[in-house]
């Protein structure tokens, strides 16, 4: 078990976490998508979870915030029409 020096370092900790990590729904709602794709997403290993859990991944947000940015390019190409 991992022994902090201090009470800030403790806190700092678990600022960085719920800030930089992101369960499977925050993820569905950051995306817009269902399970299913995102499912299909860690399967294909477009994102990779860096836990999994029994009910639950968790994800950094950047690589949630890239995925989001490589999805817009895509939709960018078969939808040009939203511009």
């Amino acid at each position: 078990m991992t022994r902090y020096n201090s009470n800030n370092t403790k806190d700092e900790f678990i600022k960085l976490a719920q800030s930089e990590i992101l369960t499977s729904s925050e993820v569905l709602d950051e995306l817009q998508i269902s399970r299913q794709a995102l499912s299909s997403l860690v399967k294909r290993e477009k994102l990779i979870p860096i836990k999994e859990l029994t009910r639950d991944r968790l994800f950094l947000k950047e690589d949630v915030e890239r995925r989001k940015e490589a999805a817009k390019k895509v939709y960018a190409n078969y939808l040009p029409y939203d511009e």
